[in-house]
């Protein structure tokens, strides 16, 4: 196949999984995706599978949960009827039963205790289709410099392997409960202090932040994101992995801007993040600090 009639066949079916992204509440059908990708219904699903890896009623049926074990780990105030009638299940026992299927636990469980490290493998085919298909571009004109002001904050400190960071969220979410300080009134940063890529797991460390002055609990920390210009990048969708926005700063807007990189973290501001939004419409700032 030519490049350009490989590229123009690939851009077909990725406009299927945006497109899944963008009605993922809606009813998802073989014949209406094959009509999006512009295929056949007939031959739709095997293009499908043999390109990603899984069969499309796996797909959606995975981002579904993973939506809604996200629900279940992170938002107590949501019912598990309301979270299974969401994910597409026509009631509680067979929301149980494709949970347990897929993570091995039951919605309580999941809700009481989650398994980081299981949910991370479950959600491995997800992650790489999107990492192989739906990887965001950038351009030089998408980055801006800002004067960033001195920002007070707490700092719920993760420390260890990325597989549990589901751990150090949920403890960041429950003090913020606690606090009256939901995102809509105090804002909430991802301070980053080692690639995920470049160290062991146990070595990892990242700093789960929110702009507030009021007392830490146990266990966090008082700190300050220091004022400076900085360069900030801002990325549409899934807020799961930043390394492609981080890569375009570092590698392709930085040794072409002249700037020198101030001797701080680079760090990111969650404008509006899943599951409170759906996964397409999550916005995050990167940000480099800058001399």
């Amino acid at each position: 196949m030519k490049p350009n009639r490989k590229e123009a066949y690939l851009q077909r079916m990725q406009r299927v999984l945006d497109h899944i992204d963008r009605h993922l509440d809606q009813p998802l059908d073989v014949a209406g995706l094959a009509a999006v990708s512009a295929f056949s219904p007939f031959h739709f699903q095997r293009q499908f599978s043999a390109l990603f890896g899984l069969s499309v009623g796996n797909y959606i049926r995975l981002l579904r949960l993973k939506r809604a074990g996200s629900q279940l780990a992170f938002r107590r105030d949501e019912t598990v009827t309301a979270i299974a009638l969401d994910a597409g299940y026509e009631g509680n026992e067979a929301f149980a039963r494709a949970l347990r299927k897929w993570l091995a636990q039951s919605p309580s469980e999941l809700r009481r205790r989650p398994d980081w490290e299981s949910w991370q493998a479950a959600i491995v085919p997800l992650v790489q289709i999107r990492r192989a298909h739906m990887t965001k571009t950038f351009s030089l004109d998408d980055v801006r410099i800002v004067e960033f002001p001195a920002t007070p904050v707490v700092i719920q400190p993760h420390r260890g392997s990325p597989a549990r960071l589901g751990e150090s969220i949920r403890k960041l979410i429950e003090w913020r409960r606690a606090e009256h300080l939901p995102p809509s009134r105090a804002a909430t940063f991802n301070i980053f202090h080692d690639d995920p890529e470049e160290v062991l797991p146990e070595a990892y460390r990242l700093d789960l932040a929110v702009a507030t002055t009021r007392e830490p609990g146990p266990g966090m920390l008082a700190g300050e994101i220091p004022a400076g210009r900085c360069a900030v990048l801002r990325q549409i969708g899934s807020g799961d992995d930043l390394r492609a926005g981080f890569a375009f700063l570092y590698g392709e807007w930085w040794p072409q801007s002249g700037e020198e990189a101030r001797d701080a973290p680079p760090f990111a501001q969650r404008i509006s993040f899943f599951p409170d939004v759906a996964e397409h419409e999550a916005v995050t700032d990167l940000y480099l600090p800058l001399k």
